[in-house]
């Protein structure tokens, strides 16, 4: 016992000798010590209550313990322990040279296991040294260059000793050819290492750009997800506040009295014998029409999808399984939008090209429709039954979000593409989607309609009867008609005879196009192709033709024009590029089959070809490429005759390229 408290007398003080930069580490090796001795003694206690069975021998040591316990040195000692940082601790244990080695030397096994492979042939030393050599050479060399031509001005005479060389130069030559070369493999070497770090890192890049695709394709999905709910939110608000006005309505009529009936006059009857009386005004769509006050049931979607612009080019989106025959016409008003398609099958089928989706048939017309277009909520059909018949597909009834398989389980949701009958169709929307969806029928034409084309209230028609009409969709009605074969026939003076003129090419049109192959209108001014192969420009005041363009050698069956151009499509296999204000050919694109179809934005041109691809023409660097499904067929599946269905008509707006076969099928595609 008095040695330790002479020990820690002897702690006490040297711990107040000490700096207070030292007390903590010092500090810490007294306080240990003591600990220590008292660790020793609780073991010996522990050990004397163990071997003794004495009945005096557990309250002695116990009374010994305390008597340690209250002991100042010692409390101080287990306090100090109590408040050292690990750090200090292991100090007072180990020197800092050892502790600094061993934090140099020292990796972590989860370091040591994504460590990159070393597969360079060199060491970084021999790569340094390869990156200076010539700048240094050249630098001992005019340091050469100086000192010799100081050693000639200072020399008085300017001597040189020419002979032949020697072996030892010509090995110093030979040493330092050989230098070089190791010099040029070394910097060959750090050229390829670095080329196989860029491609590592565009691979890195690669993937975190389809992540953050992916991730956009899902916030886009729940934006329109979004728009649904909120239109469903916006309908309920307006029938609620709709019925609160019809009992605000109700009880103010109870405290009035009936008002007479009001007469009828000879004038209004006339009025409602006329040729308006059946109600034209109040079928038309919002766009021609006063506004109603009603919200219509299905709106197009307000935020614009721009997945497909950071998609690369020709990347497939989706394939939708349309039809059962020859796609005929199609349409679409916006990328991910609303698109009509018409085949052979006669049938008129409206599709969510966001979900890839039938919204329902538009019936009503009682043969194949030929040409039709989407205008908003507005399409115009055309069809071999002589008439053009308008639809608002803002009144359809769809639910983009509640569309279940009928199959009497409503647990199982129709993802649009799964096909629900061996027919390998999808399955049918709802009879009653569309059946608000009719606006009016025009009726004037006397053979098929092949051509149209809607501008603001002005839609423009070419059938086979051989003429084209001009219809104003306010009042519903013909109010021009033009007849091309007697514009041909007063086209020129120099030729007598109708079919003269009709054959200026001296080819006789093709009895198996049709007569109006394409016409589009802007304003005032009309452009038309017929199976002559020639392009009429008219100008819809007079009903005059204003200009022909002569070049084509069979029917044209597309066309379309801008401020600048007019790109037309013929049967004879051509594309043609026009300038309106010289009206001479800019440039022309042969293919191998004839053209059926074609269309041009900003930046694109595309066209169908007879073939299983879109012919892709690029206006900004001049390349032509395929789009398709056959891209991807090798050499090896054409030859053993793998093939795909042969594309009909082509679609483009924004991008976003939309293209139908013969199979039926429409593939979507970015452009």
């Amino acid at each position: 016992m008095a040695g330790s408290r002479s020990h820690s007398r002897n702690a006490s003080q040297t711990r107040s000798t000490i700096g207070d930069g030292d007390e903590s580490v010092l500090g810490a090796v007294l306080d240990t010590r003591q600990l220590e001795a008292f660790g020793r003694k609780v073991t010996a206690t522990a050990s004397h209550l163990i071997g003794d069975n004495s009945p005096n021998a557990y309250p002695s040591a116990m009374s010994t313990l305390q008597r340690q316990m209250r002991r100042p040195g010692l409390q101080r000692a287990v306090f100090s322990f109590s408040q050292q940082a690990p750090s200090e601790l292991v100090r007072s244990k180990l020197s800092t040279s050892e502790i600094a080695h061993r934090a140099l030397t020292y990796i972590s096994d989860e370091q040591l296991h994504n460590i990159p492979e070393d597969d360079n042939t060199y060491s970084l030393f021999q790569g340094f040294q390869a990156s200076l050599p010539e700048g240094e050479s050249e630098h001992r060399k005019g340091h050469r260059r100086r000192s010799s031509k100081q050693h000639r001005l200072l020399s008085a005479g300017d001597v040189e000793e020419d002979g032949p060389p020697t072996l030892a130069s010509i090995k110093k030559k030979r040493n330092n050819a050989n230098h070089k070369l190791e010099m040029l493999a070394i910097r060959k070497n750090m050229a390829t290492t670095e080329i196989r770090d860029i491609d590592h890192r565009i691979l890195n890049l690669q993937n975190a750009r389809k992540i953050v695709l992916d991730r956009l394709a899902a916030l886009e999905v729940e934006e329109a997800e979004m728009e649904h709910s909120l239109l469903e939110l916006d309908n309920k608000v307006e029938e609620m506040q709709e019925e609160l006005d019809d009992q605000g309505g109700l009880e103010q009529s109870t405290d009035t009295l009936n008002p007479p009936p009001r007469t009828s006059t000879p004038e209004s009857q006339a009025m409602d014998a006329s040729f308006m009386s059946q109600s034209i005004y109040e079928k038309l769509p919002s766009s021609v029409s006063p506004k109603s006050k009603r919200r219509p049931k299905y709106t197009k979607r307000k935020s614009m999808p721009v997945l497909h612009e950071h998609l690369d080019p020709g990347s497939h989106i989706r394939t939708i399984p349309a039809h059962n025959d020859t796609i005929s016409a199609l349409d679409f008003d916006q990328p991910f939008g609303i698109m009509v398609t018409a085949a052979l099958d006669d049938t008129v089928r409206v599709w969510d090209l966001n979900l890839g989706r039938c919204m329902g048939f538009l019936e009503g017309h009682t043969a194949s429709v030929r040409c039709l277009q989407v205008e908003d909520n507005i399409v115009a059909t055309g069809s071999l039954d002589a008439t053009i018949r308008l639809w608002d597909l803002s009144r359809a009834q769809y639910e983009p979000y509640d569309h279940k398989i009928p199959n009497g389980n409503d647990d199982e949701e129709d993802d649009g593409l799964a096909f629900g009958n061996d027919e390998d169709m999808p399955p049918p929307p709802p009879p009653d989607a569309m059946q608000d969806c009719p606006i009016f029928t025009l009726e004037a034409h006397v053979d098929e309609v092949t051509a149209l084309h809607i501008r603001g209230d002005t839609l423009v028609s070419g059938s086979a009867d051989k003429t084209l009409r001009q219809w104003d969709l306010v009042k519903g009605r013909c109010v021009q008609t033009l007849d091309v074969l007697w514009a041909a026939a007063q086209a020129s003076s120099s030729i007598n005879g109708v079919d003269a003129q009709w054959r200026p090419t001296g080819r006789a049109p093709d009895a198996n196009a049709d007569f109006v192959g394409a016409v589009q209108c802007f304003d005032a001014a009309l452009a038309c192709g017929t199976a002559d192969g020639m392009v009429r420009l008219w100008d819809l005041r007079s009903g005059q033709v204003h200009r022909s363009l002569v070049g084509h050698t069979g029917p044209v069956t597309c066309l379309q024009f801008d401020d600048t151009h007019l790109v037309t499509g013929s049967a004879d296999r051509s594309i043609r590029i026009w300038d309106l204000r010289t009206g001479t050919i800019a440039d022309a694109y042969a293919y191998d089959s004839p053209i059926t179809s074609m269309m041009f934005d900003a930046r694109h041109i595309v066209c169908a070809a007879g073939e299983d691809v879109v012919k892709v023409y690029d206006k900004a660097d001049g390349r032509q490429w395929d789009c398709g499904a056959a891209v991807a067929l090798s050499v090896e599946d054409h030859m053993a005759g793998a093939t795909t269905s042969t594309v009909e008509k082509v679609r483009l707006r924004d991008g976003y390229l939309v293209e139908g076969r013969r199979n039926g099928e429409v593939g979507i595609w970015t452009c």
